[in-house]
Parts: C-alpha cells; sequence; structure tokens
C-alpha cells in the first residue's frame, strides 16, 4: 500500500470489521504534542532564568571556589587594575536596586545613589539595562553618568567634554541603532497589553525599543498561558526576537546588539576601545548581562561580576549576592581610588 504525504497507515492496529486505522500525519494529536513539547521546554526554561532557591551545598561551594566573592578578591582585583584606567558599567534592577514586584516602584537608596554620584567622579560609569533608558535615568537622577537603555539599542552620554578624554568636543552622545523598529515595538506592546488581561499579576512594560512581559506575580500555573500568549504574537513579527530574564520575557528587534555591543560601543565613545591599558569591570545580575561577559572574556580586559544568591552557569569571574553588596564593593572602589590619589600626590611632592 502506497503512502501519501496526508497520511499514514498503522499496520500494527487493525479495526475489529478488518482494514486498519488511518492517521493523520498532521493530526490534532500529533500537533498538540508537538506545541506542548515546545512550551514546555520553553517553560522549564523560564524556570532556569528565575531560580528562588539553591539545595545542594556541595555545588554551591564550588561554584563560589570558580567565582569568588569580588569583596574577598577585592586586592586581587584591584591589583589586576595596576595601572589601567577603570571604566564602570552597571545593570540597574537586580543589581543598583533590589528585584521589587511593580517594576515601576524599582528605587534605589539614597546611600546607592550618593555612591553612584562618587564612582561617577573616580570613573566613567555607565548603567546598562534592558529598561527604557529615560526610566531609568528617572530613577537614577545622575546627569554626569552614561544611559544604555533597551539593552543598549538607546544609549546617551553627558553634555560635556569628558575629563577622560579631553580631545572630544562638548557633545550630547546618543546612538539609537533600532529606530526603524519603533512602530512595531509599539504595534507589539498594543497587542500584549490585551492579550495579557486574563493572566492575573502579569504585567507588560514598554520599554522603548524593547517589550517586557513581567510574571513575577504571575502564579505558575498560568506561566504556559503566558508564554503561549507572548509566542502568539511573535510569529507574526520575524523581525523580532524573545529573550528571558529573571521572570520576565522580553521582545527585541532581531540585530547584532546586545549588552556587549553596548559595552564595545560606549569604550569607543570614549576613546578607550583600543586601548591596552584599560580595564572595564561590567556588574549584572541577568542573562542579558552575560553577553557583556562574554565580551570581556574575549577581549581578555577587566571583569565580570554576577549578582546572585545562586549558582548560575556564567562567563563573570567574581560574584556578589546583592545589592548591598554592590554597594559595598563600589564605595571600596572609591576608597582605593582616593588612597591611590593621595599616594600619588605625596610621590609628586617629593620628588
Amino acid at each position: 500500500m502506497s503512502e501519501t504525504k496526508s497520511e499514514v497507515v498503522a499496520q500494527n492496529k487493525p479495526q475489529q470489521g478488518g482494514g486498519y486505522i488511518s492517521i493523520s500525519r498532521r493530526s490534532s494529536i500529533f500537533k498538540n504534542l508537538e506545541i506542548n513539547g515546545r512550551v514546555n521546554g520553553f517553560i522549564e526554561s523560564m524556570r532556569a532564568s528565575s531560580p528562588t532557591h539553591y539545595s545542594l551545598s556541595q555545588d554551591q561551594t564550588s561554584w563560589i571556589i570558580h567565582h569568588p566573592s569580588a569583596l574577598d578578591m577585592f586586592e586581587q582585583i584591584m591589583e589586576a587594575s595596576k595601572g589601567k584606567k577603570i571604566v564602570m558599567f552597571l545593570d540597574y534592577d537586580g543589581t543598583l536596586s533590589p528585584i521589587v514586584e511593580d517594576p515601576d516602584r524599582a528605587f534605589m537608596s539614597n546611600s546607592m545613589r550618593k555612591t553612584l554620584m562618587k564612582l561617577a567622579r573616580c570613573f566613567p560609569t555607565a548603567i546598562v539595562t534592558g529598561r527604557c533608558k529615560d526610566k531609568v535615568y528617572n530613577f537614577v537622577r545622575l546627569a554626569e553618568l552614561y544611559y544604555a537603555g533597551s539593552h543598549g539599542l538607546d544609549i546617551k552620554g553627558p553634555t560635556r567634554t569628558s575629563k577622560y578624554n579631553k580631545d572630544r568636543k562638548a557633545e550630547t552622545l546618543i546612538f539609537q541603532p533600532a529606530s526603524q523598529f519603533l512602530p512595531m515595538i509599539d504595534q507589539v506592546y498594543q497587542q500584549l497589553v490585551d492579550k495579557m488581561k486574563p493572566i492575573p499579576g502579569s504585567i507588560v512594560e514598554h520599554n522603548k525599543f524593547c517589550v517586557s512581559v513581567h510574571f513575577r506575580c504571575v502564579d505558575e500555573k498560568k506561566w504556559s498561558e503566558l508564554a503561549h500568549q507572548v509566542k502568539s504574537i511573535l510569529k507574526n513579527y520575524p523581525k523580532l526576537r524573545l529573550t528571558q530574564g529573571r521572570k520576565v520575557l522580553e521582545i527585541r528587534p532581531n540585530i547584532k546588539w546586545d549588552k556587549g555591543k553596548a559595552l564595545e560601543f560606549l569604550l569607543e565613545s570614549l576613546g578607550l576601545s583600543n586601548c591596552n591599558d584599560v580595564f572595564p569591570i561590567y556588574i549584572g545580575d541577568d542573562r542579558s548581562d552575560e553577553d557583556a561577559f562574554k565580551k570581556l572574556r574575549d577581549r581578555g580586559q577587566g571583569f565580570g561580576i554576577l549578582v546572585s544568591k545562586f549558582p548560575k552557569e556564567t562567563s563573570a569571574s567574581y560574584s556578589l549576592q546583592e545589592p548591598n553588596e554592590v554597594m559595598d564593593f563600589l564605595q571600596r572602589l572609591v576608597e582605593w581610588k582616593k588612597v591611590s590619589l593621595r599616594s600619588r600626590s605625596r610621590v609628586l611632592m617629593c620628588t
């Protein structure tokens, strides 16, 4: 018996009255199995991106050995940076501010803001985030920083001549490599708002060049429905891609641009991209920060520091557990710089 493109014969399943059962190759059963398999795999990936506990202490000890605390290793990090220009790159959520249920209330502490202000006086400092640039600026309110929003798709720098690059004229640094996607992002945002209405706890955030669907407050039983709705919209937009973070799904332009590319662009803007004496330090907590960690490894310059209480696969060299530890590390950096400047002044006075 010949086999057509639309059906296949199951010869080992005879019917009671003789003959055979004909099963459609693309029957609803197979379709459901295929879809459920993809969705289940995606749900597992969502869980992996948002760990809430870790009980294997032996594995945790091993992980810490390979990614030691940046506070414990502070002297070694500073020794490695000796004679080089330190440039700071910082994620926002989970790094400078705690992760909160309402993304519009991710305020950082006054102590962190004061620390950032002092840090920017000592080193070129950039915030690289998936959030909308303007929203993060309203959280931070420090004009002397560089801001790279929407995973680096929206970059703005201080309006002044940088003290780190005297040859540059005073001008505002603005870079938006995906402006043509703005109408498409607006369309997707409106559709997602409608699709998420029946899912309690879901939040859709418009981050200008990307859209974030937060499911931190969504019952895990609803994750499958949420993922299905997001994917049902995205299938109509092949020029957009879906990425995952800590209890967030993000839709952004499918171009070769990420936080690692943003890091390179900012170094170039500072006139430091081809310098052998530059020492970038990138601190972040999310999967999207891995692009920057990998970029530093590829460059063979500086270090990545992952903010996490739980072991994760990462390209970062060091770790910190929470934003309070990040603030402690940044404060030590500022103090180290002050001590270095005082020591240099004493040397100059004696010569």
